[in-house]
């Protein structure tokens, strides 16, 4: 995987890779979709002119299609403002959509393929009138679902465009209401800054960006994007540390919003898979939050660090279908106590086996 981190780090040579490199890293980057930020960081670098010609139409065209996306962004959250304006709620963005209307480097090459926000849960009702009046639906009208995501779920079922097709997720908290983990989203919106040029929109501050990226990624049951997830943290980190005070607001931030031990896997791992460079101090900090048992650092090092690739063969090893079975179990746990998780996984697993017929 050294090739594809080296294409992805912060002097990227893609002059150095032989054919042969050229064809496992498209792969690799395809299945972790970060084929245009390679694209992206080479143009930004300079480095394009030295990109082999069989890759290049590769990653041309991934990255034009980043473009597209991150272009069309701009009008779909304007929609969505005009959308709220009834309710008097600015749009918070979150993820990707943040990344690329305020401009920052995690949003170079970054494939926007939906749009989320975040919205005080009391204010639900009216956010979702609003945006059914503007024409957005419920993509899932499964009872079971919808039952679901309103009551344990920290966002509203995904919503759909009945026009453009867009997609849409309202967040009323970064984490689901059952995990252990209850970051306020009072706090979070209080902080929140306008972005110039854009009326009615914010973005999480940036110690609070980093935190969403750090609770969504270590959070997570699906790892098929963790390796995105990883760079996205290694370019916010990256680009927040000439911040002056950033360090220390974060990790006080951090116990803020008890996301510390979330925080505590983004900086170890960042920085073992990405060479972030993070503060000697920093994670030394936060390790009370997940506790000094060497073993325990050492199976989460081997579950983690498998687990944190791209979900291709070429990363693989005989470990890894387990690693990553194991921390898509701890992903749901993490999100549901075990009288809820159970019966629900039972059930995903039944719908699975026997799925109903469409009518």
């Amino acid at each position: 995987m050294k090739p594809l981190l080296n294409l992805l780090g912060p002097a990227p040579q893609p002059g150095r890779l032989t054919l042969a490199e050229w064809d496992v890293v498209v792969r690799q980057a395809r299945r972790a979709d970060v084929l245009a930020r390679i694209a992206a960081l080479a143009q930004a670098h300079g480095a394009w002119d030295v990109v082999a010609p069989a890759p290049r139409p590769h990653l041309a065209s991934a990255l034009a299609l980043a473009t597209r996306q991150q272009r069309e962004l701009g009008f779909e959250v304007a929609q969505i403002a005009r959308a709220l304006q009834p309710t008097g709620l600015p749009v918070v963005l979150l993820k990707g959509g943040a990344y690329a209307l305020a401009g920052l480097q995690a949003s170079l090459g970054r494939m926007v393929s939906d749009v989320d926000i975040l919205v005080p849960r009391e204010r639900l009702a009216d956010v979702e009138t609003a945006l059914m009046m503007a024409g957005w639906a419920h993509a899932n009208r499964d009872a079971y679902d919808q039952h679901y995501y309103r009551t344990w779920m920290h966002e509203l079922p995904p919503l759909r465009h009945l026009r453009r097709g867009t997609v849409l997720d309202v967040h009323h908290a970064l984490v689901p209401l059952t995990a252990r983990a209850r970051p306020s989203t009072q706090r979070l919106l209080q902080a929140a800054q306008a972005l110039p040029g854009h009326p009615g929109v914010c973005v999480l501050a940036p110690s609070d960006m980093v935190l969403h990226s750090a609770a969504h990624l270590f959070h997570e049951s699906d790892f098929a994007h963790g390796f995105r997830g990883v760079v996205d943290l290694d370019a916010l980190l990256r680009e927040f540390a000439a911040v002056p005070g950033f360090w220390p607001g974060l990790l006080a931030r951090s116990a803020e919003l008890d996301l510390q031990w979330p925080l505590h896997y983004a900086l170890r791992y960042a920085h073992t898979i990405m060479d972030t460079p993070v503060p000697p101090g920093a994670v030394a900090a936060l390790a009370g939050s997940v506790g000094q048992q060497a073993w325990m650092h050492r199976l989460r090092d081997a579950l983690y660090l498998r687990t944190l690739r791209p979900d291709h063969a070429s990363t693989a090893d005989a470990w890894t279908p387990l690693a990553r079975s194991m921390l898509y179990l701890h992903g749901h746990r993490l999100r549901m106590p075990p009288h809820l998780l159970l019966p629900h996984l039972l059930r995903k697993t039944l719908r699975g086996l026997f799925p109903k017929e469409k009518p």
